[in-house]
Parts: structure tokens; sequence; C-alpha cells
């Protein structure tokens, strides 16, 4: 067996919220409540779980490989949600979309304060 990424835990302040907004953003469906988790199925099996945290939040970051046609309409729904979005994970460039590795990539944050980055091309496999 090869190893995979099954799941991840999302810290949330309301992760019902969280995972419905990943789950819109994206395109997706938000699974059944598991135990203390509400989880967002992506279509390569990892689930990302995410569960209610008291307390300050530590922003993380989760990129998500796309298709150009799944980058168009989750681009549209971020612009059409009025979400600022960046070229850059440093914030440096908003309102812009990058073009690394000859694709498209943008970075936007979740509610809980998460770095969401959408990208077309795997870093490195490009000019």
């Amino acid at each position: 067996m090869t190893v995979q990424l099954n799941h991840t835990i999302v810290a949330a302040h309301d992760k019902l919220t969280s995972a419905r907004f990943l789950a819109d953003i994206l395109g997706l469906e938000v699974s059944p409540r598991y135990g203390p988790f509400v989880p967002v199925r992506i279509p390569n099996g990892v689930t990302l779980d995410y569960m209610d945290a008291d307390g300050e939040i530590t922003p993380q970051h989760y990129a998500f490989l796309v298709s150009e046609d799944e980058f168009d309409a989750i681009f549209a729904r971020i612009r059409d949600g009025g979400l600022t979005y960046w070229a850059d994970p440093f914030h440096h460039s908003p309102g812009e979309i990058n073009r690394n590795d000859g694709g498209r990539g943008a970075y936007f944050e979740d509610p809980g304060g998460h770095s969401l980055e959408i990208i077309t091309r795997p870093y490195g496999s490009g000019s």
C-alpha cells in the first residue's frame, strides 16, 4: 500500500459555517457529521474534518489542485461572493491571480482565517 493522506482536522470557531464555506466555494458537499467533526470530502478521497476550537486559531494553509474549468467556476464564486483574493501567500498582490508554472492560482481566506489556495498546476511542474 502506498502512503496516502486520508484526512486532516481543521480548527474553526464554527465548524459548520467553515465546512459549508469550503464546500460552497469548491463546488463540493458537506458530509454528514462524524463525532465532533463536519467533514468535507475532496474528490481524491481526502477529508478536511472541521472541528470547533476555543480561543485563537493558528491559521493554516490548504492548497487545492483544480482543472482550468474548475478554476474558472471557483474563481467566479470567489468574485461573486465579494471575497478578497491575492496572487501570493503574503497578500502583497490583492485583486490579482498568479500564473506560476504556466497555470493560474489565487489565495483567499476562510471564515476562520485559514489561507486557501487554488492552483491549476502543481508547483515546479511548468515554465
